[in-house]
């Protein structure tokens, strides 16, 4: 979904070069009250075809396991109607499915308005060190004692990836945010957590390290309403947010100059939209652990699904959503009886999906 900020014209929708002229072909205009919003209507058609396939995808993963469950019984247990397989989809599966889907959700929102602030593709909260701060601040806590469970964790990850994320903004600015030096002061600060949590881990307590290892794993096992049920509070507090960051993506796309002009704050802008993509990043990160990689793919597949002008928001975080619950899924049942954690598989996806658009970048491909 794209939007226009007031009702002036719009960069990147087929401006016709050297007459100002705007084209709307492929658009259509909404109208809200006194709010206006230009809203692609491919992206609308990849949306659907996102949601059906994520409902495919939510009913599979409560069908298969170590037992099998017809997807009539699934829907009968979802609807809280009574059936004998209440037990292994109701309290074991499902659960994990919807934390999952909401991790997706937050993770795939907050690469998109990461990569639009940024404006570039190799940007996201795992690149530019906002999950690394969440794992070193919760790695560092357990293996010290000061967090004794994965319970505390969500709330020792918020603060670290909002700490991180906001140095990171903080010593990119420049009279202004400069994409580039944002990644790589991103990756940066990256390698510095890394190497911190690793000596957490060596210097901390052998037990409570080994549990945060696991934590670090990214992994959907034991996931419960705890999790899904703040996470989705987190979620509909920053719908209103997202909405506004929609309706103010064009404007990034203008320069500096073109914006002072016009009366924007695109310093302003960017801020919000940078702070929301942290916040929902560090809670997924609480949620899961660091499940690698998603907020990096999710965006970019949807810009290509969609074909529109800026990284389109919902579709990106639907996007999210499909490969968080197809990857543990798939992390279920490829060793079965084996669980590997999702952030395996999304890391086994993930790091070669980097190196092709390292690669991409480097030949000067879009």
């Amino acid at each position: 979904m794209s939007s226009v900020p007031g009702t002036g014209s719009v960069p990147g929708t087929g401006s016709v070069p050297g007459t100002g002229s705007v084209s709307l072909r492929g658009y259509s205009v909404v109208r809200a009250g006194r709010a206006s919003f230009l809203v692609h209507r491919r992206s609308v058609a990849v949306a659907a075809g996102l949601l059906a396939a994520l409902a495919a995808t939510v009913v599979a993963s409560l069908c298969l396991g170590e037992s099998t469950v017809p997807p009539g019984e699934v829907v009968k247990v979802v609807l809280g109607q009574p059936s004998p397989h209440e037990l292994v989809v109701g309290e074991f599966r499902l659960p994990r499915v919807v934390v999952g889907l909401l991790v997706g959700l937050a993770l795939g929102l907050a690469g998109a308005l990461i990569q639009t602030v940024a404006r570039n593709p190799l940007a996201s909260p795992d690149v530019v060190g906002v999950t690394w701060g969440a794992t070193a601040t919760v790695v560092g806590l357990m293996a010290y004692g000061v967090v004794g469970s994965t319970g505390q964790a969500p709330y020792a990850a918020v603060a670290g990836g909002l700490v991180a994320g906001l140095l990171v903004y903080a010593l990119a600015w420049r009279r202004g945010l400069h994409a580039q030096r944002f990644v790589l002061i991103g990756i940066g600060i990256s390698v510095a957590l890394s190497s911190l949590t690793s000596v957490f881990l060596t210097k901390g307590d052998g037990f409570q390290a080994q549990a945060a290892k696991v934590w670090m794993t990214g992994s959907l096992n034991g996931a419960g309403y705890d999790q899904a049920g703040w996470l989705a509070r987190v979620l509909l507090a920053a719908l209103p947010v997202a909405l506004w960051a929609a309706r103010a993506q064009r404007s990034i796309s203008f320069d500096d100059a073109t914006a002072v002009g016009l009366g924007l704050h695109l310093d302003r802008i960017r801020l919000g939209m940078a702070l929301l993509g942290i916040v929902l990043a560090s809670c997924a990160a609480g949620a899961a652990g660091p499940v690698d990689f998603v907020a990096l793919m999710a965006p970019q597949i949807a810009l290509r699904l969609a074909r529109s002008a800026q990284v389109p928001l919902f579709c990106s975080a639907l996007t999210g959503a499909l490969v968080v619950v197809l990857a543990d899924l798939i992390a279920r049942r490829l060793l079965a009886p084996t669980e590997l954690p999702v952030g395996v598989v999304t890391g086994m996806v993930g790091a070669p999906y980097l190196m092709w658009l390292l690669i991409r970048s480097r030949r000067g491909g879009s």
